[in-house]
């Protein structure tokens, strides 16, 4: 039986033009649920990890505008309020799914930690860009609270924290002894709560934002996926991207991926983060990544369609395939 870890992206958890609203993740949801439950059916193990990033900058709205009356949360607390609101959603319709096809299979979302290196260089320069801009007023209220906002020209305000490389993900035996007993499990959504291991052993919350691909691939390894399924809004990732040579990228071994990520040609904030984290599923060991749009991801799990990253291969990209 196939082990299949397959990450959703945050288009997958709002409407089409990015609204989060309650009723606009439900819908999109339900939407996913029903491809998720494609892949139940091919009879593989299935693990389900996910974005949070519309969900937690509703809470960091709702923390600006309470700042004068209550404390902000920490991040730490906004990724575990989002893990549980999304898992609860997942669950509920991955069930309805499986049921409407006849299918049994329990499902569980797991609460889960990653931890990170509390002298990553990121805690000393945050650079990661979250929630919406503000007035300098409202910017200097939040500064009072111990954040770290930045003067961006015109726009305004715009508040940077620390976004540290995955380590480790500490919940992952729990989420392998769910998978042994059958259930579909929800897991390391947001890319998991980030903590710190303190001298004294103990586990504690940092104010950070992990990448949600790099920790897929890490949570990948640590259950023992056979395959990764990096689903987007897009076939699969594309060369010479926004230009009339744009070519889609299909079949493509690890060390050629490696050197057109080198060369430019996906971009850090969208495409490039889900190639390094493919790359690193397969260097890791993992029969295969595949990046495709969530429609296709029974399809993506064969091979058949997507950019489909292995370690072996001659290497030369070929189109994407449809269905």
């Amino acid at each position: 039986m196939s082990r299949v870890l397959i990450a959703l992206g945050g288009n997958a958890m709002t409407s089409a033009d990015g609204r989060a609203r309650p009723e606009d993740q439900i819908a999109a949801i339900t939407r996913a649920a029903e491809r998720i439950a494609d892949v139940v059916a091919t009879g593989a193990e299935v693990v389900i990890t996910h974005g949070n990033g519309p969900q937690v900058g509703n809470l960091l709205v709702k923390n600006e505008l309470a700042a004068a009356v209550v404390p902000p949360v920490p991040l730490d607390w906004c990724g575990a309020q989002t893990q549980g609101t999304i898992g609860f959603m997942l669950l509920s319709a991955v069930e309805r799914s499986l049921a409407a096809r006849g299918l049994s299979r329990p499902v569980a979302a797991l609460v889960t930690r990653t931890r990170v290196d509390p002298d990553d260089p990121h805690f000393t320069k945050p650079s990661k860009p979250i929630g919406r801009y503000l007035p300098e007023a409202e910017a200097r209220v939040m500064i009072e609270h111990g954040q770290v906002w930045q003067d961006r020209g015109e726009k305004g305000w715009r508040r940077v924290v620390a976004s540290p490389e995955p380590l480790e993900i500490l919940d992952a035996r729990s989420a392998v002894a769910l998978i042994e007993r059958g259930f579909v499990v929800v897991a390391a959504g947001g890319g998991g709560i980030p903590v710190i291991r303190g001298e004294d052993g103990i586990v504690r919350g940092v104010e950070a934002v992990i990448d949600k691909d790099l920790s897929a691939a890490l949570l990948g390894r640590a259950i023992g996926a056979r395959v990764l399924i990096i689903a987007t809004d897009v076939t699969g990732a594309t060369l010479n991207f926004g230009t009339d040579r744009a070519e889609p990228l299909g079949a493509v071994t690890v060390t050629r991926l490696r050197h057109l990520a080198s060369e430019g040609h996906f971009a850090s904030g969208s495409m490039g983060p889900k190639v390094d984290a493919a790359c690193r599923f397969v260097e890791a060991g993992g029969e295969r990544a595949v990046i495709t749009s969530l429609d296709l991801i029974a399809d993506g799990v064969t091979g058949r369609t997507g950019t489909v990253v292995t370690a072996g291969g001659a290497g030369k990209p070929s189109p994407v395939t449809g269905r």
